[in-house]
């Protein structure tokens, strides 16, 4: 069986505000009724006694009383009277209720029908009495000649009159109360057809369901998720994006453009024009970034995605050293077997000397080299980055050389310094030197790595052409490079693995010959605060002189 799907909410809102409206409508116009019924009635009694006071004041009805024929002047002067107020009767009679006027003048001669006793007593009185005209309001007053009460006088206007004027303004109420619900029908019609286009037709509870999956959907999902407004303000951000761009539960509602973010990501989060799959990167990590305008309604904002890419170009990082590493044994395997070569060659023709001469060597040559690195470099995957650098250096004409004062024992480095940073740190900073030297004549690179005052400190210093001093604040932007375009990454996850460690890396021109550049890199290993260790290291690296 097939239940009825509840009515949205647009729809509930619209038949709650009608029913509303409607009751609202109705209670104003009933209260005007009856408002209008008694002031309707109050004004009757008040012209009625006006005119009855104003008639037993006339000098014309005392002097006529005194006649023998009272009704023969009274009659004409009441009915002109009565013309002119607008009065359905005036009756002008004696003490004794006998009737000197009357509208019919058949019942002239005839007692008044209705009250007078308060009116002999000498008050004025109203009642709402039925007499020969019907039901009607009436005030009776008293005539007096000095003391004595020579007459009275009756003037009322019928209720069915007072009710036709009734009438007529309950028309004129029903008219208007009928307009009000038409506009207020009109007027909530447009509203609610304009939240149901927002609300998409949906129910309250399917708007609340709606709601429930949106915010376990927006803090289950791991990769980071901002929508901007028209002002290009953060209007939604999740735990995602707040790890990912390093943010706290302020930075909703405020501007993109004053968190503090690298220059490149807050341009491509503020483009207008749509943005895939761009590589940024902040201080901790390295962001995938897709942009997409919001199209449709008053404002535009920009939905934006952020997948966390630090960890793949990491791992990224140590496949191109795997690769390198590779490359490095297949040449020195392919160098080695032209070497035995060359030793049967030398004893297939007796010259045994000659070739224990040359084999000897080229053991010692490269026997020098290990024992070097190995001596002075404890922590294993350091010495490992050298040995592997040095043989791709070496395939590529450049000389890679450990300086005398390097040493670095194993268990040195704390647990708080990860293998994988130290590797991309020195790895990306060999890679960059050896390109900077490669090509030129005496192409070396010369390395430091040694611990001192509580740090680590590595220099890497290249032969080359040295960076140009307008560009010594750019080199560690992404996208930077003298090589072309696709590179420009290393030094920037170089500087991303430092501020990681609390440490400082610093670029110095070399002015002794044959010039080029060198990377110093602090990296804090006491206990002493991050704060305290970054701003020590900084100080010293201005300061410290350049050794080799």
């Amino acid at each position: 069986m097939h239940l009825p799907r509840p009515r949205s909410l647009a729809a509930q809102l619209f038949a709650m505000q009608v029913v509303l409206v409607a009751a609202v409508v109705a209670g104003c116009a009933l209260f005007a009724y009856v408002t209008g019924r008694a002031h309707t009635d109050e004004t009757a009694r008040k012209q009625v006694l006006a005119t009855a006071h104003a008639l037993a004041d006339s000098p014309s009805v005392r002097d006529a009383i005194r006649t023998s024929d009272p009704s023969a002047a009274l009659q004409p002067y009441a009915e002109r009277v009565r013309l002119d107020t607008g009065i359905d009767f005036i009756t002008i009679m004696n003490p004794r209720g006998i009737r000197w006027t009357h509208p019919d003048p058949t019942q002239i001669g005839m007692p008044f029908l209705g009250r007078t006793e308060p009116a002999l007593k000498g008050r004025t009185f109203t009642e709402t009495y039925t007499g020969t005209l019907g039901p009607s309001v009436r005030a009776v007053t008293p005539v007096k000649d000095g003391d004595r009460i020579t007459g009275l006088v009756s003037v009322g206007i019928t209720v069915d009159r007072i009710s036709s004027e009734v009438t007529q303004q309950v028309k004129v109420l029903a008219l208007a109360a009928g307009a009000a619900l038409v506009l207020g029908g009109l007027g909530t019609y447009v509203i609610n057809a304009r939240l149901r286009r927002h609300t998409h037709g949906m129910n309250a509870a399917e708007l609340s369901r709606m709601h429930n999956y949106h915010q376990a959907a927006l803090h289950a999902v791991r990769e980071g998720l901002l929508m901007l407004d028209g002002a290009r303000r953060i209007a939604l951000i999740n735990d995602g994006g707040r790890e990912l761009l390093g943010l706290d539960e302020s930075a909703v509602g405020r501007p993109i453009g004053e968190l503090g973010l690298p220059a490149p990501l807050t341009g491509a989060l503020l483009a207008s024009e749509p943005r895939v799959d761009e590589v940024h990167v902040t201080d901790d990590r390295i962001v995938v970034v897709n942009t997409r305008p919001v199209v449709g309604g008053e404002q535009r904002g920009t939905v934006i995605t952020l997948r966390d890419h630090t960890e793949l170009q990491a791992l990224s990082g140590e496949l191109d050293s795997e690769r390198g590493f590779t490359q490095a044994l297949r040449s020195q395997a392919h160098e080695a077997a032209n070497r035995l070569h060359t030793v049967v060659s030398l004893i297939e023709l007796g010259r045994v000397e000659q070739a224990v001469e040359f084999a000897t060597a080229e053991l010692e040559l490269a026997q020098a080299l290990t024992d070097r690195v190995v001596g002075a470099v404890g922590e294993p995957v350091l010495a490992a980055l050298l040995l592997g650098k040095a043989a791709q250096a070496n395939e590529r004409g450049v000389e890679l050389v450990l300086a005398e004062d390097s040493r670095i024992d194993d268990g040195v480095l704390p647990a708080t310094l990860p293998a994988r940073d130290l590797v991309t740190i020195l790895g990306n900073l060999i890679d960059n030197a050896v390109d900077a030297a490669q090509g030129g004549e005496g192409a070396r690179v010369t390395v430091t790595a040694l611990v001192e005052d509580e740090e680590l400190l590595l220099r890497v210093r290249d032969t080359g052409a040295g960076v140009d001093p307008g560009d010594r604040d750019e080199v560690f932007r992404r996208g930077w490079s003298t090589r072309g375009p696709g590179r420009g990454l290393g030094l920037a996850l170089v500087r991303q693995a430092v501020h990681r460690a609390r440490g400082t890396v610093e670029l110095r021109p070399y002015q002794e010959p044959p010039g080029g550049a060198e990377f110093v890199v602090r990296l804090p290993l006491g206990t002493r605060s991050a704060g305290a260790g970054a701003e020590g290291s900084s100080a010293r690296a201005s300061s410290t002189g350049v050794s080799s």
